[in-house]
């Protein structure tokens, strides 16, 4: 009970510097990736979203374990219909071995290409 609390509060502090390093008036690029991408997986584009020409871009704040598994991932945002595909996707990504479990934050777009 106590490790599962611990957990949470460490994601919700990460998500809460995240949050306030994301207030307008602050230059980042679409992905804040301090570790090394190992293993991307793209997702499928959703038939649903391809027959309304929907894109967008799916924010997600993923928790990588110390052997570069992901732990948990957050939806920050984005279309419905496009979130599915993009949390199946990055729950096969995998990231490079750390010291210790570090906080991701990724973007993925959708583009009717």
């Amino acid at each position: 009970m106590k490790t599962s609390f611990a957990a949470l509060f460490v994601l919700f502090a990460f998500t809460a510097v995240l949050m306030c390093a994301s207030l307008p008036g602050s230059a980042q690029e679409s992905s804040e990736v301090t570790r090394k991408v190992v293993i991307r997986v793209n997702p499928p584009y959703p038939a649903l979203a391809r027959s309304m020409h929907l894109t967008g871009t799916v924010k997600m704040l993923v928790l990588v374990e110390a052997n570069g598994s992901p732990r948990s991932i957050v939806v920050k945002g984005g279309n419905p219909v496009l979130v599915q595909s993009a949390e199946k996707a990055l729950h096969d990504w995998k990231w490079e071995p750390g010291a210790h479990a570090t906080s991701e934050v990724i973007d993925i777009r959708f583009d009717a290409r």
